[in-house]
C-alpha cells in the first residue's frame, strides 16, 4: 500500500489517517500492536522518520502507546480521551458522533429479543411510577407561559426548592435554581460559562464523564482523580490541582456512577476544605439523591453552600423521555447560566415542566416514592443472592442505593477481547473501560433484574467465568 505523493496533505499526516481508520472501523482493536516502525516504513513506502512522526503525534493524542522495548500498541484506555488531529476536518465533524467499537456492538444486541440489558442507566418501565395528569387544553398551557422565566418555570422551580430544603436541609439564602432538560444540560452550561478551551476539570476515577464527548467538543482537559472505597482521595486531589492548575472539581458523590460508592461524611468536609484553600468550585451532582435506602450523608451544598453546584434531575425516577433537571447556585451565578442558556437557545420544554410539577406536587408521589424505593431494595437484595456463588471471582459490595452495582474481577487482568465472551451469552453490562483506563471491573444496573430472569443470569454469568478462569495462568507451587 502507498500514500498519496501528489496530495498535499503531508505524508505522516496520511499515515495518521490510515492508522485512525483502521481503529476505527476494528481491524486494530485496543491493545493489539502495530507493526515495528522499519516494516512500517517499507509497507507504505515512506521514511523512518515519517513513521515516527505519525506515530508520535498519534500517542500524544491518545490513540497510540508507545512502551521503550515493547513497540507501539493501540491505547487501551477510555474511547472519549482519544483526539482529532487538528488538520483532520472530517474526522472533527464526525467525532462528536463517534463511539467505542464496544458501545457500538451493544447497541446491535440490543435489537435482540433474547438479549438481557443491564448495561443501562435506566429504571425499567415496570418500576417507574404512574400518575394520573389531568386533561390540559392548549389554551390552559398557553396561560401558563406568564409563569414562565428565564430560569424556568416558576411553580415547578417552587416545588423542587420546597422539597430541597425539606428533605435535604438546602439553604436557599442567596440561591436561585435552573430549571434544565436533564443533568448533562446543567453540566455543558456550567462549563461554557466558567471555562475557557484548555482550561482542567478534575473528577473521580472512574467516572461516567469520561464517556461523554462534551469535554472534546469545548476543548477542556478531564483530569482522572485516585479513589478508594471512601471515594475521591483528598491527597490525590490537591495534588492534582497543584500540577494541573484545576480550575472545577466534578462530584457524584452520593451513589457515584459507576461504582455507587458514596463519599464519606469525613472526606466531604476534606474535599470542601482543600477546594476552599485553592478557588476551585465543585459541582456537585446529585442525580441518584432521591434512590437512597438509608439515611443521606449531608450534601456537599448543605455543607458549603456559597462554594458548591447543586445538580439534580428526574430523568432516574421518572424516565429519560421526561428530560427535566435543576441547577441550584448562588443568584448571580445563576443569572450567568441562564443567559448562557438563552444565547444557546436552549429552551426547556414548558409542557414537560407542567407535567413534572404536576407529578412531583402529586399526594401520591410520597407514596409511590416509597415504593419504588421498596422494589429497588428487593431487586438489589435479588442480585446479591445470584451473584453469591461468584464472590470468589467477581468482588463486590452491597449497595445501599442507586442504581448500578459495580463488580471487580479477582484473578488475571483482563482485555477488551475478554468482555467479548459477554456478547456470546447476550448478556449486556458496562466495562469498566468506558469510564476509566481499567478493564477489570463492570458496572451491572440491578433494577433490571426480576425474578423470572435469576435462573438465566446465572447460568450466563457461570459460563463466562468458567471461560475466563480457563485464560487464568497456572502457577508452580
Amino acid at each position: 500500500m502507498t500514500l498519496n505523493r501528489k496530495s498535499k496533505t503531508p505524508l505522516f499526516q496520511q499515515l495518521m489517517e490510515v492508522i485512525i481508520a483502521e481503529i476505527e472501523s476494528g481491524k486494530l482493536a485496543p491493545g493489539d500492536r502495530l507493526m515495528p516502525e522499519r516494516k512500517m516504513a517499507d509497507f507504505y513506502h515512506v521514511n523512518r522518520s515519517t513513521v515516527n512522526h505519525a506515530l508520535e503525534e498519534l500517542t500524544s493524542l491518545g490513540w497510540l502507546v508507545r512502551k521503550q522495548g515493547s513497540g507501539t500498541e493501540v491505547a487501551k484506555g477510555r474511547w472519549g480521551s482519544r483526539q482529532a488531529p487538528q488538520f483532520q476536518w472530517q474526522h472533527l465533524l464526525a467525532s462528536r458522533s463517534q463511539q467505542d467499537p464496544y458501545s457500538k456492538a451493544q447497541n446491535q444486541l440490543r435489537k435482540n429479543l433474547q438479549t438481557i440489558d443491564l448495561a443501562n442507566g435506566e429504571l425499567p418501565q415496570d418500576l417507574i411510577p404512574a400518575f394520573k395528569f389531568p386533561a390540559l387544553s392548549w389554551d390552559q398551557i398557553i396561560k401558563e407561559e406568564k409563569n414562565l422565566r428565564d430560569t424556568g418555570y416558576l411553580p415547578l422551580k417552587a416545588t423542587i426548592t420546597k422539597k430541597l430544603a425539606q428533605k435535604f436541609q438546602l439553604s436557599l439564602k442567596n440561591q436561585d435554581l435552573l430549571i434544565t432538560a436533564g443533568s448533562t444540560q446543567g453540566i455543558s452550561l456550567i462549563l461554557q460559562t466558567l471555562l475557557q478551551p484548555g482550561d482542567v476539570i478534575a473528577t473521580e476515577d472512574p467516572s461516567f464523564l469520561f464517556a461523554l464527548p462534551l469535554f472534546q467538543s469545548l476543548g477542556l482537559r478531564l483530569e482522572g482523580i485516585a479513589t478508594d472505597h471512601e471515594g475521591i482521595m483528598p491527597s490525590e486531589l490537591e495534588k492534582q490541582i497543584l500540577a494541573k492548575k484545576v480550575k472545577l472539581l466534578y462530584l457524584n458523590p452520593t451513589f457515584q456512577n459507576p461504582t455507587s460508592r458514596c463519599l464519606s461524611y469525613e472526606r466531604r468536609l476534606k474535599i470542601i476544605e482543600i477546594c476552599r484553600k485553592y478557588y476551585v468550585p465543585i459541582i456537585e451532582d446529585d442525580i441518584f439523591g432521591e434512590l437512597d435506602f438509608t439515611t443521606p450523608i449531608p450534601k456537599l451544598k448543605e455543607i458549603a453552600p456559597e462554594q458548591v453546584l447543586y445538580l439534580g434531575s428526574l430523568s432516574k425516577i421518572f424516565g429519560s423521555s421526561i428530560k427535566i433537571g435543576w441547577l441550584l447556585a448562588p443568584k448571580n451565578l445563576i443569572s450567568s447560566l441562564a443567559n448562557t442558556k438563552k444565547s444557546l437557545d436552549s429552551e426547556t420544554n414548558l409542557f414537560t415542566q407542567i407535567l413534572a410539577n404536576i407529578a412531583l406536587s402529586s399526594p401520591e408521589y410520597d407514596t409511590q416514592h416509597a415504593q419504588l424505593i421498596k422494589e429497588l431494595e428487593q431487586r438489589s437484595q435479588l442480585l446479591c443472592e445470584t451473584f453469591a456463588p461468584f464472590k470468589t471471582d467477581w468482588e463486590f459490595t452491597k449497595i445501599k442505593g442507586g442504581l448500578y452495582y459495580w463488580f471487580t474481577w479477582q484473578h488475571q487482568n483482563l482485555n477488551r477481547k475478554d468482555w467479548q465472551l459477554f456478547f456470546e451469552e447476550n448478556l449486556l453490562v458496562a466495562p469498566s473501560f468506558f469510564f476509566s483506563n481499567d478493564t477489570m471491573s463492570m458496572r451491572i444496573n440491578y433494577t433490571q433484574l426480576t425474578p423470572e430472569l435469576v435462573t438465566t443470569l446465572a447460568e450466563k454469568m457461570e459460563r463466562i467465568t468458567r471461560k475466563l478462569l480457563r485464560k487464568t495462568p497456572s502457577t508452580k507451587a
